[in-house]
């Protein structure tokens, strides 16, 4: 009996996408401005302010008034937020 709920059908997105990742064929993914603040929690001043003191990834140039993120930079950035913050002091 197949499973129609929509949290089998994310499970079988990502495993797609861990499948073709392992396979070496990573797909690149851009991130606009507004879907960065929302994966991030943070605010355009905050990111960019960020991205100025070298702390964020940078942004890559779309057109002449477009810039996106690298998604994989982004995962990446949070990741190691997270592990920065339960690191238990010495």
């Amino acid at each position: 009996m197949p499973e129609c709920s929509g949290a089998s059908q994310m499970g079988r997105i990502m495993a797609a996408r861990n499948q073709a990742a392992t396979n070496g064929k990573a797909e690149l993914r851009i991130l606009r401005r507004k879907q960065v603040e929302a994966r991030v929690g943070l605010s355009r001043s905050t990111i960019y302010g960020a991205v100025s003191a070298g702390t964020f990834p940078r942004p890559i140039n779309l057109g002449p008034q477009s810039v996106g993120w690298i998604e994989a930079e982004i995962e990446q950035w949070l990741r190691d937020r997270i592990a920065a913050s339960r690191k238990v002091a010495a």
